[in-house]
């Protein structure tokens, strides 16, 4: 099989992950890695044995596929001349910085049959695979995601930084229309949103209560799912669940004939897997597990989200 030729557009924090990734893939032949820090770009390019690119353009035509990992504001014009030159494109979270430029993106991508994935990392960690086929209507989701206060993400508000990576994993889980949204929140240290908090309602009656902060004192990630059979809590961090359902009841579990089943993953690496099932796309020309749609419909909520939050709160002097 002939190898798919890759790059790293942006080669920062994340981006100089995607490029050992690839770099690793028997079945991938990484051409290059691009970024505007010429010092920066080389240096991870002689770490992963490639060519260092200052300008993306210069890749048209010699790859197949692209991870595009730059900051948010450069998401749309950086992967739409990538589609509009016939490659296929890995976007990082948030797809773009509004739902037009969304729109535009999938629609290019679809005109032209490739793949437009989103790098919704979450998705791909071995404690929520592990419970993606057995989460059924879930009724009342409550997630945290908390961190230590870092400048990196600052750009935009903690609703796209670190919140969209659970209001894409409960619209994956619920899977239904948005009823009602009501968020609180506040700029505490930077021009953007630091904290905030949504209450949602959907359509087929299920709730989320979603709590995202970036200027906490320690870091937490984690999801709870209660459904009619029992609930899921999930530790993003440990990669490991704690499952609840009807049983004999036994001594673990502190509610009467109830059953509680602890698993730790610790084998997994969620950036691998998520780069792997892109290659795997591309190869086969199937649609992303993470697709472009619901890239847009989680950047859809976080907007509406911030929005109500800047209309409501005012900077904490």
């Amino acid at each position: 099989m002939k190898k798919i030729r890759a790059a790293v557009v942006g080669v920062g924090y994340l981006g100089k992950f995607h490029a050992e990734k690839y770099a690793k893939m028997d079945h991938v032949e990484l051409v290059g890695v691009v970024d505007t820090n010429k010092s920066q770009a080389e240096e991870i390019a002689k770490n992963v044995g490639v060519k260092a690119f200052a300008d993306y353009r210069d890749l048209f035509g010699n790859v197949d596929a692209v991870s595009v990992s730059v900051p948010t504001p450069m998401h749309f014009k950086i992967g739409k001349a990538f589609l509009e030159n016939d490659i296929d494109v890995l976007i990082e979270k948030p797809i773009t910085t509004t739902v037009k430029e969304a729109d535009e993106l999938i629609e290019i991508a679809d005109k032209k049959d490739l793949v437009l994935q989103v790098g919704q990392l979450e998705r791909f960690n071995p404690a929520v695979t592990a419970i993606q086929d057995i989460v059924n209507h879930p009724i009342f989701i409550e997630s945290n995601r908390l961190g230590i206060y870092k400048e990196r993400g600052t750009d935009v508000s903690v609703v796209l930084d670190l919140m969209i990576h659970d209001i894409d994993l409960i619209l994956n889980f619920v899977r239904s229309g948005i009823k009602y949204c009501n968020a609180m929140g506040a700029s505490v240290v930077s021009d953007n949103v630091d904290i905030a908090n949504a209450h949602i309602e959907f359509d087929n009656g299920a709730v989320a209560n979603v709590t995202a902060s970036r200027i906490s004192n320690k870091n937490e990630r984690k999801i709870r799912l209660f459904q009619k059979d029992g609930y899921f809590s999930v530790d993003f961090a440990n990669r490991s669940i704690i499952h609840v359902r009807p049983g004999k009841g036994d001594d673990n579990c502190p509610i009467p004939g109830m059953h509680l089943e602890e698993k730790s993953f610790t084998e997994g690496d969620a950036l691998e897997e998520e780069i792997k099932s892109f290659i795997h796309s591309v190869e086969n020309r199937e649609a992303p597990a993470v697709s472009g749609q619901m890239g847009r419909d989680a950047l859809k909520m976080a907007l509406s989200i911030t929005q109500q939050i800047r209309q409501s709160t005012t900077r904490i002097k």
